[in-house]
């Protein structure tokens, strides 16, 4: 992106509330920051049926999965002989935050892209696009 060779930057989610706050898998929020400070369009790719309009908030009304902290403090490698073994790689007495998804707050993304046209991510233009599902 900061080198001119990303045109714009196209996402999917596995949740999106009325409001336009996305939930997807971890590393989403990031590409979003990214993208706004290199003035790129942030844009999500969803069907109808991953939104939520029952919810407004994702930050403060999601509860985010976490996954075992081995997944980040463990790795699997060949060795010299050729076997497979697994390693630590951080001090035993290291703890991990192992998050799967995480939040993109509404205001860093361009728009919506659904099957129904493309919209902003406001709750305004969510609930005129999508009344029947309310």
């Amino acid at each position: 992106m900061q080198y001119g060779m990303v045109d714009m930057c196209i996402v999917g989610a596995d949740r999106v509330t009325r409001c336009g706050d996305v939930v997807n898998k971890i590393g989403t929020y990031l590409k979003a920051l990214a993208a706004t400070a290199n003035h790129l369009p942030f844009y999500v790719a969803l069907p109808a049926s991953t939104l939520d309009m029952q919810m407004r908030d994702a930050v403060k009304e999601v509860e985010i999965e976490t996954r075992s902290e081995d997944e980040v403090l463990y790795m699997h490698g060949i060795d010299d002989v050729g076997a497979i073994n697994r390693i630590r790689i951080a001090p035993r007495q290291t703890k991990a935050a192992n998050y799967a998804f995480d939040i993109t707050p509404a205001h860093l993304v361009t728009g919506l892209i659904t099957e129904r046209g493309i919209c902003a991510a406001s709750e305004a233009t969510i609930t005129q696009m999508f009344d029947d599902l309310i």
